[in-house]
């Protein structure tokens, strides 16, 4: 979804946002240092396959995500990540690697790691390598309604 088309849903359903561009960058530690955010605020996207259906896994930029805990979440389901070639059609409104953790907009379930769950704010790629957008968390669990469990292993696990 190009960035016009976020900030279009984002505001027809009253939601305070700010846009934050960054230099051209890829990966979600890149995408944070560019746009000077935490790498606890900035919510990556990962597209899984759930029993065959695509998904969407939103977890912190600092954390990775782990396919035993994301099979507990979706029921037992099989869970496996899905390649660029699965999800490419899915989002051709979007650079890929860029996409928006609004699943409900592509039709897609939305997991939410409970850690990024507890942030007030967080801050998501809007389509584009070089363009953030920043939204408190309360606003988009309202949006999307995301199914929160815990999706990554801590440090102290």
């Amino acid at each position: 979804m190009p960035a016009q088309a976020l900030k279009s849903f984002l505001e027809t359903n009253g939601v305070d946002y700010s846009v934050i561009p960054h230099a051209r960058a890829y990966t979600a530690h890149e995408i944070a240092h560019e746009a000077h955010v935490s790498g606890d605020d900035f919510a990556k996207t990962v597209i899984v396959r759930v029993n065959g259906e695509l998904a969407m896994a939103v977890l912190r930029a600092s954390d990775r995500l782990d396919l035993d805990l994301m099979s507990r979440a979706a029921g037992g389901s099989e869970v496996e990540l899905a390649s660029e070639e699965e999800f490419r059609a899915q989002f051709s409104d979007c650079e890929i690697g860029a996409m928006p953790p609004f699943g409900n907009l592509y039709d897609m379930a939305v997991y939410v790691d409970e850690a990024l769950a507890e942030d007030p704010a967080i801050a998501f790629n809007a389509g584009t390598h070089t363009e953030l957008f920043h939204v408190g968390y309360a606003d988009f669990e309202r949006l999307v309604a995301p199914r929160v469990a815990r999706l990554c292993r801590r440090h102290t696990d």
